[in-house]
């Protein structure tokens, strides 16, 4: 996945607290064991600070998702490892919550907090 793709544009109200949430319900990306694909839910929710990330951008770094062989706990935190290196937030969650597979869904959830 190429962190790079993504963009940012600067926070007009960087003095105030806001969250800005973000739903991909559209994300795929492939079982790294069985190949078969996955589908799932992606929601992003973010205190900016002095960052906002671009959504186009965002749509294009999840693509780079579609035929990648990675687990969902795996898909979940590199999100927010890339958000956050990016984006240097006041706090960001990523849930993922994937669609049912031989009757089992699954839902990931991972915070950041800045150190204050």
């Amino acid at each position: 996945m190429k962190k790079e793709i993504l963009e940012l544009f600067d926070n007009t109200y960087p003095d105030r607290d806001y969250t800005i949430e973000i739903v991909n319900p559209e994300f795929t990306s492939v079982c790294p064991i069985t190949g078969l694909p996955d589908f799932g839910t992606i929601i992003i929710r973010y205190v900016p600070d002095k960052s906002c990330i671009e959504l186009k951008s965002l749509k294009y770094y999840f693509l780079e998702f579609r035929n990648a062989g990675i687990f969902y706990e795996n898909i979940t935190n590199r999100i927010l490892d890339d958000l956050v290196a990016l984006l240097k937030p006041r706090s960001l969650s990523v849930i993922t919550e994937w669609k049912a597979r031989g009757g089992i869904t699954e839902t990931v959830t991972v915070n950041y907090r800045a150190n204050s």
